[in-house]
């Protein structure tokens, strides 16, 4: 049995995860979906990585499945605790020592967002509606309000703490339809930060909540 621990990006809500949870778990599996303190001014990435180590404490086989922000803390586990594979959903890659809140001019994330708005007719402007919820069903997304908050600065301050990308199984996988992170941008960086192709699947940002059980399938390929 795999133990996948699933990493929630900005805002830290563990709900994210909640429709790819069930279907893990039917598959014969663990799922541990990370609740992370992101309104906690003294909380940063070593926190992060802290909370999702204790999570999966005396697991043996366990992948670490980050998304978006998540990216930052799924390396700082991987240095802390052996892990059989990491994951990463359209996720910002950091280099060893980088922090989230540099990352964003680092890899360009805003001229892309920009030119993919252009070349796919939606607005340039950023809103939730277009550039996270826009594939995601309203009822579930209307579910999520209440789990919502901001992520303290903190976490876009302290670096990840690594000093090279583990060496253990990673793979990048992004949502065919991310609007946010577009796919172009995911394969670049990760050619140039980890050498890795970048595989898709079917969603948004939020692949979780608008294509679970595509998303799902592909984490049990590579267990």
């Amino acid at each position: 049995m795999t133990t996948f621990a699933l990493v929630p990006g900005a805002g830290g809500a563990a709900w994210y995860w909640h429709r790819v949870v069930p279907l893990i778990e039917e598959a014969g599996h663990e799922a541990v979906a990370v609740e992370l303190p992101a309104d906690d001014p003294d909380a940063g990435l070593p926190e992060y990585a802290d909370l999702v180590t204790s999570a999966v404490e005396g697991r043996d086989d366990v992948v670490v499945v980050g998304q978006s922000m998540g990216g930052f803390t799924v390396p700082m586990v991987a240095v802390r605790r052996p892990v059989a594979g990491l994951v990463l959903l359209n996720a910002m890659l950091p280099l060893p020592g980088e922090t989230a809140g540099a990352w964003w001019d680092a890899v360009g994330s805003e001229g892309a967002r920009v030119a993919a708005a252009r070349a796919g007719g939606y607005p340039e402007e950023f809103d939730l509606d277009t550039y996270f919820l826009h594939d995601v069903d309203p009822a579930v997304a209307a579910s999520g309000e209440e789990h919502q908050r901001p992520e303290g600065d903190r976490a876009f301050e302290t670096p990840c703490d690594i000093v090279t990308w583990p060496e253990v199984p990673t793979r990048v996988v992004a949502g065919a339809g991310d609007r946010f992170f577009p796919v172009g941008l995911q394969r670049r960086v990760a050619h140039e930060r980890l050498g890795l192709d970048v595989d898709t699947v079917p969603g948004g940002h939020l692949a979780a909540l608008s294509h679970p059980a595509e998303l799902t399938a592909y984490l049990l390929t590579g267990r």
